[in-house]
């Protein structure tokens, strides 16, 4: 009885050692956090107003097609009243853009939605999935 008491603990200690698997392929997955200033929805997209690194204000633009499942590569968070809203974090892979995740206020009459006149072309804002970096 004694023995495999003995025996028990022992596998019991030196298992955590074989149980770890190395994952050969790592990713340096990290995101940056900017507060939002406007969101202004367009035909395109979304025109968003933060503020970027230097505090000073940036624009940025998201097209629709990011919010669809087949791109996958924007997502939506509408939150309730507080105070750490409207933000939008920007994750990356390997250094290369991965998504973003744009957390705004759920009621449009906010002060943090806005409008453009129609026919402003907001197509400048709007950049490929690779270049979409924030300041």
């Amino acid at each position: 009885m004694k023995k495999l008491i003995i025996a028990v603990v022992f596998f019991a200690l030196l298992s955590p050692i074989f149980a770890q698997v190395k994952n050969k392929k790592t990713e340096d997955v990290y995101y940056k956090n900017v507060p939002v200033e406007r969101i202004i929805p367009t035909n395109t997209g979304y025109v968003i107003l933060y503020r970027g690194s230097s505090n000073a204000l940036a624009v940025i633009g998201i097209p629709n097609e990011w919010f669809t499942d087949a791109a996958g590569c924007a997502e939506m968070v509408r939150l309730a009243d507080g105070g750490d809203w409207p933000s939008m974090s920007v994750f990356y892979k390997n250094g290369d853009f991965s998504h973003v995740r744009l957390y705004i206020h759920k009621i449009r009459g906010h002060h943090t939605w806005g409008n453009i006149p129609y026919g402003t072309d907001v197509s400048k804002y709007f950049v490929e999935k690779n270049d979409f970096k924030v300041q």
